[in-house]
């Protein structure tokens, strides 16, 4: 039954990335992709400091939210090829910005997602 859940949270997550790539943005960095990790980052952390706070929350709503839907979201592998293009084309300036400012928007993003989570008690 776990699966099921995952599935459709999945198809809900994927479905959300494609429709921030379709935001009309033309630019050399990767901004759209950057913004959907935070934004998954953001729900992830909510999630789980939601999970933390709560016994009864059930497994399958977990399975559906962070496994499905954040997974489905969120471009990790997306992430690593714009990156690796960047410096492929060496664009080192660029490449690094981008990879710093994912992992600590991410980063900053599971904060922010705990600490709204706080606001639901």
């Amino acid at each position: 039954m776990g699966v099921a859940f995952v599935a459709l949270g999945g198809a809900l997550g994927a479905a959300g990335r494609y429709a921030i790539s379709l935001l009309p943005v033309k630019t050399g960095f990767p901004i759209l992709t950057l913004m959907t990790n935070v934004i998954g980052a953001v729900l992830i952390g909510f999630i789980a400091g939601i999970v933390s706070e709560n016994n009864e929350v059930s497994p399958n709503a977990v399975l559906f939210w962070k496994t499905g839907v954040c997974g489905g979201f969120t471009t990790f592998s997306t992430f690593s090829l714009e990156a690796f293009t960047l410096f492929e084309n060496r664009s080192y300036l660029s490449g690094g910005l981008y990879v710093f400012l994912s992992v600590a928007c991410c980063l900053a993003g599971i904060f922010l997602g705990k600490k709204l989570s706080l606001l639901l008690r």
